[in-house]
């Protein structure tokens, strides 16, 4: 390589390196903004709604055709036991966004498993994943009248799924790194 092919390609590393490096705009962030429990037959069954404002990085990946999967984690607990007792439910639900250029469709699917419903636009697509319903939480008979229970739900960006190659730089810019707070919510009848 010359003097000149030289410095170019070292200065295309550097800023490479330094787009790596650089802080991006701060991430969005996921938030469970709503659940509602009720009985129905003596099983519990829970409607939950989570606002996902996925980052512009992870916006973009989506409509280049990079499915993105969140996962929400459900636990059921006395409200007065400590972190380390077992929960009554620990239960984690997968969910797929993916953009299908063909049709220029989104696909929303819960995993495993390829079918879903389809949305003509992104955002329709994005309120439809954070929308739970009728999900069977655990049989009235194993709950302590005596004792008030919660419902703890957190939702995150699962970064493990995303392409191999896209996964290195996951791991590095902030914008990737999406989840809720924990939430809890009381266990109602």
């Amino acid at each position: 390589m010359s003097g000149p092919d030289m410095r170019s390609a070292r200065l295309a590393m550097l800023l490479a390196l330094i787009s790596v490096l650089l802080p991006c705009s701060a991430a969005a962030e996921f938030d469970v903004t709503n659940v509602e429990t009720r009985l129905v037959n003596g099983t519990y069954v829970m409607d939950a709604q989570i606002d996902y404002d996925f980052s512009e990085r992870a916006l973009e990946a989506l409509d280049n055709g990079v499915p993105l999967t969140v996962e929400v984690h459900i636990q059921v607990r006395p409200e007065d036991d400590w972190i380390w007792d077992t929960s009554l439910v620990d239960q984690r639900l997968r969910y797929r966004i993916r953009y299908k250029p063909l049709s220029d469709r989104y696909l929303v699917s819960q995993l495993p498993g390829e079918t879903g419903r389809i949305y003509v636009t992104r955002d329709a697509a994005v309120a439809a994943l954070g929308e739970i319903k009728n999900l069977q939480l655990l049989d009235q008979t194993r709950l302590d009248p005596e004792r008030p229970y919660e419902v703890q739900i957190r939702a995150s960006l699962d970064i493990e799924e995303l392409p191999l190659p896209l996964r290195p730089m996951a791991y590095l810019y902030p914008s990737w790194k999406q989840a809720s707070a924990w939430t809890k919510w009381p266990l109602t009848p």
